[in-house]
């Protein structure tokens, strides 16, 4: 798998450790999950800037929820945090 980039916001990185108990580095690690489940996010999303959710395991064994943007070809994280109960059965739910 080719190397991401990533494009962090300072304050977005201190919400996820503060309020999601989410490292930056357990977020980008969801990225590398080979089971992960790619969404567009059709609600969130405009005509200038799409948005996606992307469910995975990170590197701490959990299942996170993870909502992105890309940016200049870099993966913008806008929040990461512990999947739901309803996000973990999509996530654990095969096509």
């Amino acid at each position: 798998m080719a190397e991401l980039a990533f494009d962090w916001d300072q304050w977005n990185v201190q919400k996820n450790e503060l309020k999601h108990g989410v490292s930056q580095l357990e977020a980008e690690s969801v990225f590398y999950d080979p089971r992960h489940r790619l969404f567009e996010d059709e609600k969130h999303s405009t005509s200038r800037e799409r948005r996606y959710v992307l469910y995975g395991r990170g590197l701490e064994g959990r299942v996170l929820m993870v909502a992105f943007t890309l940016r200049a070809k870099r993966v913008r994280v806008i929040t990461a945090r512990p999947a739901s109960r309803r996000e973990r059965r999509i996530y654990e739910k095969r096509s």
